[in-house]
């Protein structure tokens, strides 16, 4: 009997990766547009991966079988 394969959702694998130790980090909102108002250390800190928890990590989980 032949399973058949799970696919990855595209959607998810472009936005969200794992780290070596096997959370899943993305990065944030809030860099694209409009940064003349945000001052320098906003700025900085909206650059920084941020870690997937709780619910939300364990939908992206089920997106990204193969990850």
């Amino acid at each position: 009997m032949v399973v058949a394969k799970m696919k990855t959702k595209k959607a998810a694998a472009k936005r969200f990766r794992r780290t070596g130790s096997g959370k899943l980090v993305h990065t944030g909102p809030g860099q694209n547009h409009l940064a003349d108002k945000k001052n320098a250390r906003r700025q900085r800190r909206l650059r920084q991966d941020k870690e997937l928890e709780g619910g939300d990590r364990n939908t992206i989980e089920t997106l990204l079988p193969y990850d």
